[in-house]
C-alpha cells in the first residue's frame, strides 16, 4: 500500500499571539515541524506545542530558520556559515529538551521560510544547516525539497534525507515552488488542493504553473497551517487520501 506523511508547521506564535491551531492540528497530521524561537515560536509554545503532539503520538520534527522574527524567516539574509552552523544546532537543541521532557524526542529536522528555498540551490548554506544537525544530533533525518542540494548534502554525510512536497504551493517546470511574491504561488481552492495531495501521494507528479507534469517523488506531504480553513482542509486530504487506499503515516 502507498503511503505518506502528513506535515504541517505548528508552534508559530509568540507571547499571546498564535498563528496556527496547533491543537487541532495535531489530531490530523503525523508529523509536527514546530518552530524553534526564530522566525516564530517563544520556550512556552514549544513546550505547549511539544506536550500535545507526545499525547497524540505525533512525531516532532525541530523548524529551524534564520534569525528572523520580524520576517517571519521570509526575508533573504546572509549568515556567516559558521554561524548558522551554530544557530541551527541551538535551535535543534532547545526543541529537544522540551520533547524529551514531553516524554518524546526531536526526530528530523526541516527548515523554514527563506533558508528552506536558499538551500535548495546554495550549497555554502545547505552545507552550514547539515554541520548544525550533526553538531547537534548526527542521527536526525533531514527534510526538504527533492533534488535541492541539503538532501544531497544529508545524504553524503550519512543523515537520512527525506523528500516532501507541498499541498497548496505552485510549481515550476524544474520541480521548485513559485516564490510566494509571485501571482499563484499559493493555491486557495479547497479541492484543488486536496485532489493535488492524491496525485502527489499515488503517482509522484503535480501540474506545474505552466500546466506542465512535473515528477515530485515526496515521503511526505506539506500542509500549511497558517492558510485560510486550515484544519478543515488538513481533514479533508487526510479523509481523501485514505478513501484512495493511502495509508498515511509518520517517515520518522
Amino acid at each position: 500500500m502507498t503511503s505518506i506523511d502528513l506535515n504541517a508547521d505548528l508552534g508559530e506564535g509568540f507571547g499571546r499571539w498564535r498563528l496556527t491551531d496547533d491543537e487541532r492540528l495535531l489530531s490530523v497530521v503525523t508529523s509536527a515541524n514546530v518552530a524553534c524561537g526564530y522566525h516564530a515560536g517563544d520556550a512556552a509554545t514549544m513546550r505547549r506545542v511539544c506536550e500535545l503532539a507526545a499525547e497524540r503520538g505525533v512525531t516532532i520534527g525541530a523548524q529551524v530558520s534564520y534569525r528572523d522574527l520580524a520576517g517571519f524567516g521570509r526575508r533573504a539574509m546572509d549568515v556567516p556559515p559558521a554561524e548558522l552552523t551554530a544557530e541551527v544546532a541551538y535551535q535543534i537543541g532547545a526543541l529537544e529538551v522540551f520533547a524529551r521532557a514531553a516524554g518524546a524526542r526531536v526526530a528530523y529536522v526541516k527548515p523554514h521560510g527563506a533558508l528552506y528555498n536558499r538551500v535548495v540551490h546554495d550549497e555554502e548554506q545547505a552545507r552550514a544547516v547539515i554541520d548544525g544537525v550533526l553538531l547537534a544530533d548526527d542521527t536526525l533525518p533531514v527534510l526538504g525539497l527533492p533534488g535541492s542540494r541539503l538532501l544531497e548534502l544529508a545524504a553524503k554525510a550519512g543523515l537520512t534525507d527525506v523528500s516532501e512536497a507541498f499541498a497548496d504551493r505552485a510549481y515550476t517546470d524544474e520541480g521548485t515552488l513559485v516564490p510566494r511574491g509571485h501571482e499563484g504561488a499559493v493555491l486557495t481552492d479547497p479541492e484543488a488542493v486536496v485532489e493535488r495531495s492524491v496525485t502527489l501521494a499515488r503517482s509522484g507528479t503535480v501540474t506545474a504553473h505552466s500546466g506542465a507534469r512535473v515528477g515530485v517523488h515526496a515521503r511526505s506531504l506539506c500542509l500549511h497551517g497558517d492558510t485560510p480553513g486550515a484544519v478543515e482542509l488538513a481533514r479533508r486530504v487526510r479523509e481523501r487520501l485514505e478513501r484512495a487506499g493511502v495509508r498515511v503515516e509518520s517517515f520518522a
